[in-house]
């Protein structure tokens, strides 16, 4: 076991733990509940249903990591690489993802409301039925991503880059739209 009961108090920053199996990590009330793993490696770790709530996760690498289910509310996760990383069904409700990359990650069915993803790279990223309501979007590379089905009500999509994106299905019901990019897949 990483720590005792609690690591909000214990300092990962750089740690190595690429490949490791961290799944479930919070079962006997073991948990990784605000730990610092700022710049930490954890490529292709197994971390499903983790709970890494208001966990330091900036300039973290996660290419790869498997965090299915895992809890990520509030987390800072400024600058992560994240790229095919599976996050489906994850919560990351006010995740800061400033800058993140998250190119060809698997976020089907997650939900990213009050979510922070200025500047991140979501390209040819699996949003299927996510939920990114009031999600600030803001300058967001959405292209060739899957957003059927995604609820983006009150999202800020503010000089977006949509093109051959998958809206089918899509909300965007008092979304922020101005400057986006929208030259859609199929048209």
């Amino acid at each position: 076991m990483l720590c005792g009961l609690n690591c909000s108090l214990v300092d990962f920053t750089g740690r190595n733990f690429s490949g490791r199996d961290l799944s479930g990590f919070n079962l006997y009330r073991s948990t990784l509940r605000g730990a610092n793993l700022q710049r930490a490696d954890l490529s292709e770790a197994d971390l499903r249903g983790a709970d890494l709530r208001g966990a330091n996760l900036q300039g973290a690498n996660l290419q790869g990591a498997d965090l299915l289910k895992a809890g990520l509310f509030g987390a800072s996760m400024q600058g992560a690489d994240l790229r095919w990383a599976d996050l489906q069904v994850a919560d990351l409700r006010e995740a800061d993802l400033q800058g993140a990359n998250l190119q060809g990650a698997n976020l089907r069915r997650a939900n990213l409301q009050w979510a922070n993803l200025q500047g991140a790279n979501l390209r040819r990223a699996n949003l299927q039925e996510a939920d990114l309501r009031k999600t600030d979007l803001q300058g967001v590379s959405l292209r060739g991503a899957d957003l059927r089905g995604a609820n983006l009500q009150r999202a800020n999509l503010q000089g977006a880059d949509l093109q051959r994106a998958n809206l089918r299905g899509t909300c965007l019901l008092g979304a922020n739209l101005q400057g986006a990019n929208l030259h859609l897949q199929g048209t």
